[in-house]
This record gives structure tokens, C-alpha cells and sequence, in this order.
């Protein structure tokens, strides 16, 4: 998978996992991430395979807490 198709599929498995857990977005709490990546590699785990120069939790990271109005924290 490419890292843009990658990138396009997770924001979308954000929004996804989100409403699985009654989530509002933004979100009120601090989402986590480790909940969402684990719950990505045993759901979607095609998406975490990419290519990357930075590494693929990394990209991930970043992108879902760009979903989650969360970037303060980097």
C-alpha cells in the first residue's frame, strides 16, 4: 500500500473507531492511541503496511492525532 492510500484509510479508521466507542469529534478526553493502533493491527492491519522514512507507528501517530485535534501533544 502506498503511504498516501495508507494515510487516507486511517483518518478514515479514526472516525470509524471513534463512533465504535460513542466518541464525539473532537473529543472531550484524550483519545489513545495505543487503544487505536492495536485495535488497527488486529482489524486493518494492511493499513500499517507502508512505507515510511520516519516509521510507521510514527506517520500513524501523527495523522491520528490530527484527527483528534490531539497535535499539542507532539
Amino acid at each position: 500500500m502506498t503511504k498516501a492510500d495508507a494515510q487516507k484509510g486511517i483518518r478514515y479508521l479514526c472516525g470509524l473507531w471513534a463512533k465504535e466507542r460513542g466518541m464525539i469529534v473532537p473529543p472531550i478526553d484524550q483519545p489513545s492511541f495505543t487503544d487505536f493502533y492495536a485495535w488497527v493491527q488486529s482489524n486493518y492491519p494492511a493499513y500499517l503496511d507502508f512505507r515510511t522514512t520516519t516509521g510507521v507507528q510514527y506517520d500513524v501517530e501523527m495523522w491520528f492525532d490530527q484527527e483528534f485535534k490531539q497535535t499539542w501533544r507532539n
